[in-house]
């Protein structure tokens, strides 16, 4: 008859793809209980995002099925973020598993765009998530979630997030957007900001902080990896050689400040022709992928140049929501995917360096 301990021992044998390790070293497997022949357990996945998630489940049911004296399988699946960054490290911030940071080298690359439909592709998939738009010079975040009026509450000395299909939302705009003024600031007083919205802002439980950053490599990049450990920083770049060079000088200043590169995203990677199907690349081909080789970092996904991702950035209206199925909103949920995967890589290496 078959025991517990041979059920791990075969168990130990499905590797997670991205974490390259067993599931059973890794504590996904929980509670099991065995009752003549009869096996129920949990399997916890490092995230609900993760791409593979259907393979490592499939994985489980046919090693099991290869053990003789097994009648029957309850098998519950079920996820749980890792912490992409060491909350023992930072007092201000520890109930923020994942802080990641969207970067570009240059302004026009649809950073923003990418910031947004990420974080809502990460909450569909079932994790919290909370977006903060760090762009003081020009907040965009609120336009784009159709929250012209929107405002932030203050609580116990905390400042409230408001809240957009599902994801908490801190902006500058949220104060700014009445004035009709360009935000004139020195370096001190944004950086001073930036603080404020990262450790006094009542973000609560959250399983990915996207900050949107802005373009460059100036003060708030800077304060975002000085001020708080963050799990790391996604690039958006576009197939031109004028993003993609900018782009690697905003990757030289984050990897000085030791600072973990995720991977890159270009956007408006191609255009498919609706009538056609045929691919038209308007702006130049393969940046990203130049930058994930001469890096040796991930290339996470690339992003269509689409008039729906570009009108609902205008209107108000996502495309992770307003149209979930389209080609466009694929591509998000795809880079989405890689992005929790590469955290849950960072996460792996934080705990195998703390057993050490």
């Amino acid at each position: 008859m078959v025991g517990v301990d041979q059920i791990l021992e075969k168990l130990g044998t499905v590797i997670d793809p991205d974490l390259k390790k067993d599931i059973v070293s890794m504590g996904m497997i929980k509670d099991m209980e065995l009752d003549s022949g009869n096996l129920r357990f949990t399997l916890e996945l490092t995230t609900p995002a993760c791409p593979f998630n259907a393979e490592i489940e499939d994985d489980v049911r046919k090693a099991i099925g290869e053990l003789d004296g097994i009648s029957s399988l309850d098998l519950n699946v079920t996820a749980k973020v890792m912490e992409g960054r060491s909350l023992e490290d930072d007092t201000t911030m520890q109930t923020v598993k994942n802080i990641i940071g969207v970067a570009s080298g240059k302004g026009g690359v649809g950073k923003s765009t990418v910031s947004l439909n990420l974080a809502l592709a990460l909450q569909q998939s079932g994790a919290r998530v909370g977006l903060l738009d760090a762009d003081i010079y020009g907040p965009s975040i609120p336009l784009m979630l159709g929250m012209k009026d929107g405002y932030l509450e203050a609580e116990d000395n905390k400042l409230q997030p408001a809240t957009s299909h599902g994801i908490r939302v801190v902006s500058f705009g949220f104060f700014s957007q009445q004035s009709h003024q360009a935000a004139i600031y020195r370096g001190p007083i944004i950086s001073g900001v930036l603080r404020q919205f990262l450790v006094d802002t009542n973000w609560s439980d959250l399983d990915y902080l996207i900050v949107d950053l802005p373009p460059g490599t100036g003060d708030i990049p800077l304060t975002l990896a000085q001020t708080i450990p963050i799990t790391g920083i996604l690039v958006v770049t576009t197939p031109q050689d004028v993003a993609s060079n900018v782009a690697v000088k905003a990757i030289g200043m984050f990897e000085k400040l030791n600072v973990p590169i995720l991977g890159v995203v270009e956007n408006m990677s191609q255009f498919v022709c609706p009538d056609c199907s045929s691919k038209h690349y308007i702006f130049g081909e393969g940046g990203a992928q130049k930058i994930a080789e001469q890096f040796g970092i991930p290339f996470l996904g690339e992003i269509p140049l689409n008039s729906g991702i570009m009108a609902g950035s205008d209107l108000g209206r996502p495309i992770m929501i307003t149209n979930p199925e389209s080609e466009g909103a694929a591509a998000f949920k795809n880079a989405a995917q890689n992005i929790a995967a590469q955290c849950s890589i960072v996460a792996a290496k934080l705990l195998e360096a703390d057993a050490s």
